[in-house]
């Protein structure tokens, strides 16, 4: 089959051919019909995670966003069957750890598997845990386009920052990250301001039911929410990780306000930022993290998406073959992307 394989860190990944992978007895063998194509990979390319030990084993292919046809099974898979229409989360968990069998499965430490979505076929492990279907109405490339990005958005607004139809939120970057929760918490009554440095995306979260729209890179965001607000939102969002989106999120929140950081830091950051810790404390604000979705929660998501409440597909801006994916991935080291991109040829 073909694949786009990374090879070395930094240096372009190629399309090449290489063998299927085989069906672990727990997991199943899936025929890939769409890939979304994710920031994540392009930190994993750029070994963006290093610093703290996470490096993939190369030559790997990458890609974890996928949606598709259950080809195989294993001999000790019960809930799935050849031919149907699955989905699965970013990372793999193992079931057997404390989260996991807690009903946290979106924390366990114990991957042993990462797709592998940019090729034809992905081997997915443990399937009965990490497998989802979805019904005829959801299409392959709008499955996909949900993968990584709109399920930690749904975790993010919906579990973490438990938010109210009567409530404002702030969503710091407006990737396809922000762009879901932007859809998803206007889906939910809740009253959006999405934060971006592009107008380009910008102009997207308008579409996704942003109410108002800031530009960081003309105006302060921070002085920009007070004035619509009348002093502060009731939760804040930072989808991007970087120092000054977390700080100005925390900062734009009023008294017993809520964060939820779904952003992962970068090698400029290493996991580290300043933060206003006695404004926290004095405004009672409360700071959460955010980790991508247990499976058991993706009927919720999906049933809004069946329904019409929410369209992850509006947000998708461009579908492309396996051989032009990687051009895809070189952008995001500029952040000049716009929207979601999809693979839908292979």
């Amino acid at each position: 089959m073909k694949a786009l394989v990374m090879e070395s860190v930094g240096k372009p990944m190629v399309v090449k051919e290489v063998a299927q992978p085989e069906c672990p007895p727990h997991g199943a063998i899936v025929r890939v019909e769409a890939s979304g194509i994710c920031r994540s990979d392009w930190r994993m390319w750029m070994g963006d995670w290093g610093w703290a030990g996470v490096t993939p084993q190369l030559p790997t292919i990458l890609g974890h966003e996928i949606a598709g046809i259950v080809e195989e099974i294993g001999s000790e898979v019960k809930r799935f069957k050849p031919g149907d229409r699955v989905t699965c989360p970013p990372l793999q968990a193992c079931g057997a750890c404390r989260d996991c069998l807690s009903g946290h499965s979106n924390l366990c430490f114990n991957i042993e598997n990462m797709c592998g979505g940019y090729a034809r076929y992905a081997a997915i492990f443990h399937a009965d845990l990490n497998l989802v279907n979805f019904a005829p109405n959801i299409t392959f490339f709008e499955a996909a386009s949900m993968g990584c990005r709109f399920i930690k958005a749904y975790h993010g607004v919906i579990d973490r920052a438990r938010i109210k139809a009567d409530e404002t939120i702030v969503i710091y970057g407006c990737g396809g990250v922000g762009l879901s929760a932007t859809q998803i918490a206007a889906a939910s009554g809740a009253r959006v301001i999405a934060v971006d440095l592009d107008d380009r995306k910008l102009v997207l979260a308008k579409k996704a039911g942003a109410e108002h729209v800031i530009n960081a890179a003309k105006i302060d965001p921070v002085q920009a929410v007070m004035d619509l607000t009348n002093g502060g939102a009731n939760v804040t969002l930072d989808a991007l990780g970087i120092a000054a989106t977390c700080r100005n999120a925390l900062l734009s929140l009023r008294t017993r306000g809520r964060h939820v950081q779904i952003g992962l830091t970068t090698q400029k950051e290493k996991g580290e930022v300043s933060i206003p810790l006695d404004r926290i404390v004095l405004m009672e604000i409360e700071l959460v993290g955010s980790s991508n979705m247990q499976p058991w929660r993706y009927p919720a998501m999906l049933d809004l998406v069946e329904r019409g409440k929410v369209s992850p597909k509006a947000l998708i801006t461009q579908t492309l073959p396996l051989n032009k994916a990687f051009g895809v991935i070189e952008k995001m080291t500029h952040y000049s992307n716009v929207g979601i991109s999809v693979i839908d040829r292979f």
